[in-house]
C-alpha cells in the first residue's frame, strides 16, 4: 500500500557552506539544545544540562519489514571515534543507537571497537552498520571478518556494499554470500548504499526480493522529484528499509548561490528561527516527514551537533506545509548548483568515460564540506587517461540534458584545476 505524502542577506548560503559531511552547525536558540564548544565532553554536557530540562530522546522507526526498530537519527562514522569515546556514551543516552562503522577514516571502526570492548553491554543496544567497497564475495568476507575483529563483536546488524551505481551488481552470487553470512550469524541484514542513479538502484532493489535495506542520498532537494517518490514507494511496498545520507543537500559551487537568493534565504532563516529551529534542522525535519525513511545518518563529531540533531528529531512544532513549500522553492531556485546524481543522463553524452557525477561529488566535498584533501585524494585515484578526458571533453550535450541545468563543462574543468 502506497503512503500518503506531506505534501545579513546570505545567511543560508554562508551557513550551508560550512557544513561537514552529512552534518550541520547549529545556531543559538535551537529547540532546547545546550550549545557547547566543539571540544565539549560528555561531562561538560552533563554539567551544562544541570537545572535545565532533560534533552529529548530520539524516536524509533521500523527498519523496513525486518521487525527491527532503529533510532530515526544515526551516528555517521566518518570521524575519529577513538578520540570521542564520551560522545558515544552520550549518543546512547540520547537514543542515537544506530551507528555507522566507516572503513575509510582512521579511528572509525577502531574507536567503536574500543567502546564496545570497554562497554560490552552497550553493544546489545546499538544497531551497527558496516560496509565494504567491494562486490566480490572473497573480498567481502575478508572485509567483514576484519570489521568484526576491529569492532570487538561477533556480528553486525546491517552489512552493505558501498556506493553501487547499477543494480546488476547484485547478482546471484551476492545473494548466496548474504545468505551464508546470515546463516553464520555474522550479519543480520544485507543491502547497499548508492550515491548516483539512486532512483534506478532503489527501484531495481525492490524487484529483487532479497534486499533488506538501502542507504541512499535523500534530502529536501530530491524528495519531491517524481523518480525519488516512485523509488520510496517501491521500497515501502516491499518493506525495504531506507536510510538517508547527504541530508543537507550541499551544492557543488556554494559561492555562486551567495547573494542570488538573498530574499528567500532571509525568509527561510527568519521563519524557522521564529519557530525555534535552524534551516539546517528544518532540512532534517523535512526528511522525517516521509514515514518510510527509517533513519537519517548524520556526521556528529562533537557534542554541539549531537545535541542539536537530537533536538530536531523530536521537535514538537514541526514543519508546516508552507515551510515545506519554502524549502521546495529554495531547492528549485538553486538547482543549477546541485548535482542530483543522475549519471545515467549526463555520462553517456561523453561516451561514458567521464564520471561526471563522481567529480561533482568531489568538488562538493572540497567546496561545501571544506575537505579538499579528501576531494583531491579521490580525484587523484582516477586513471590518468580519465583525468585527461575530463579536461578535453565537450559537455554541451550533457548540459542540454541535465535536469538541474548545471554548468557541467565549467565545473568539470574547475574540478580538474582545483583538485590536481
Amino acid at each position: 500500500m502506497k503512503s500518503s505524502r506531506y505534501d545579513k542577506k546570505t545567511r543560508i548560503s554562508s551557513t550551508v557552506d560550512k557544513h561537514t559531511r552529512r552534518d550541520f552547525l547549529p545556531a543559538a536558540g535551537v529547540a532546547g539544545a545546550v550549545l557547547l564548544p566543539a571540544s565539549a565532553s560528555a561531562d561538560a554536557a552533563a554539567e551544562a544540562m544541570k537545572g535545565k530540562p532533560a534533552p529529548p530522546t530520539v524516536p524509533k522507526r521500523p527498519f523496513g519489514k525486518t521487525g527491527e526498530n532503529v533510532s530515526a537519527l544515526a551516528l555517521g562514522g566518518y570521524f575519529n571515534t577513538r578520540n570521542n569515546q564520551p560522545l558515544l556514551k552520550q549518543a546512547i543516552k540520547m537514543g542515537v543507537t544506530y551507528w555507522e562503522a566507516a572503513f575509510s577514516r582512521p579511528g572509525g571502526k577502531d574507536g567503536y571497537g574500543d567502546y564496545f570492548k570497554n562497554n560490552p553491554d552497550d553493544r546489545k543496544k546499538v544497531f551497527l552498520l558496516a560496509k565494504t567497497p567491494s562486490g566480490e564475495p572473497d573480498v567481502m568476507t575478508r572485509d567483514l571478518d576484519e570489521t568484526l575483529k576491529a569492532l570487538h563483536t561477533s556480528y553486525v546488524d546491517f552489512f552493505i556494499i558501498h556506493a553501487i551505481d547499477r543494480i546488476s551488481i547484485l547478482d546471484g552470487k551476492l545473494r548466496e554470500w548474504a545468505d551464508r553470512a546470515k546463516a553464520a550469524r555474522k550479519i543480520r541484514f544485507f543491502g547497499f548504499s548508492t550515491h548516483k542513479n539512486m532512483e534506478q538502484c532503489i527501484v531495481g532493489a525492490s524487484e529483487l526480493g532479497w534486499i533488506d535495506g538501502i542507504v541512499t542520498v535523500y534530502n529536501y532537494r530530491l524528495m519531491n522529484t517524481t523518480g525519488m517518490k516512485k523509488a520510496v514507494d517501491a521500497c515501502a511496498e516491499k518493506g525495504i528499509a531506507l536510510t538517508a545520507i547527504k541530508s543537507q543537500a550541499a551544492v557543488t559551487n556554494p559561492a555562486a548561490t551567495i547573494g542570488r537568493q538573498s530574499d528567500l534565504a532571509m525568509k527561510l532563516t527568519e521563519v524557522f528561527l521564529r519557530k525555534g529551529f535552524t534551516v539546517e534542522q528544518a532540512k532534517l525535519m523535512a526528511i522525517w516527514k516521509e514515514p518510510h525513511i527509517a533513519s537519517i545518518c548524520s556526521l556528529m563529531p562533537n557534542m554541539t551537533v549531537l545535541l542539536s540533531n537530537v533536538a530536531a528529531s523530536s521537535h514538537r512544532t514541526g514543519l508546516s506545509s508552507d515551510d515545506l513549500g519554502l524549502l521546495k522553492r529554495h531547492a528549485r531556485e538553486t538547482a543549477s548548483e546541485f548535482c542530483a546524481g543522475c549519471a545515467h543522463i549526463c555520462e553517456p553524452t561523453v561516451g561514458g568515460g567521464v564520471p561526471i557525477s563522481d567529480v561533482m561529488k568531489y568538488l562538493m566535498y572540497a567546496r561545501s564540506y571544506g575537505d579538499r584533501d579528501l576531494a583531491a585524494s579521490l580525484f587523484g585515484r582516477l586513471p590518468k587517461t580519465v583525468r585527461k578526458k575530463i579536461v578535453d571533453s565537450d559537455y554541451s550535450e550533457a548540459e542540454r540534458k541535465c535536469p538541474q541545468k548545471m554548468s557541467i563543462g565549467k565545473l568539470m574543468k574547475e574540478a580538474a584545476e582545483e583538485l590536481t
